[in-house]
């Protein structure tokens, strides 16, 4: 069984920022692609950043410029380094991971993904 914990979100301000975490357990993510994904109260659920099991990133247009997705293997934990955080920012913050190693493609669509966190509120006031 594979158990994914995020923590790290808040309230802040406007401008501020923040550092997300996921530890997962119950599977060595080496050889995983890792993925953030937020909901916001009232709309689906949206990609945020996707991590390789090589490094390579990639990132939604909204946040592209201001958040860092970062994995540690030896921790089994990736982090998602937010910054100058917008109220549109706003949402419930979930990690997850696919069921397959060496996924490289389509890692924006949650539909890609197997196993996800019960996730961490972000607020952000103006």
């Amino acid at each position: 069984q594979v158990y994914l914990v995020e923590s790290g979100g808040g309230l802040v301000q406007a401008g501020d920022s923040l550092r997300l975490s996921c530890v997962v357990s119950g599977r060595d993510i080496t050889l995983y692609a890792m993925g953030w994904f937020r909901q916001a109260p009232g709309k689906e659920r949206e990609f945020v950043a996707a991590i390789t099991w090589t490094s390579d990133t990639n990132y939604a247009d909204s946040v592209k410029g201001r958040f860092t997705i970062s994995r540690d293997n030896a921790r089994n934990t990736v982090y998602l380094l937010m910054s100058t955080l917008k109220p549109e920012d706003t949402a419930s913050y979930y990690c997850a991971v696919p069921q397959r190693t060496f996924s490289m493609r389509n890692l924006d669509r949650a539909s890609s993904y197997d196993d996800w966190g019960q996730g961490t509120q972000v607020t952000v006031s103006s």
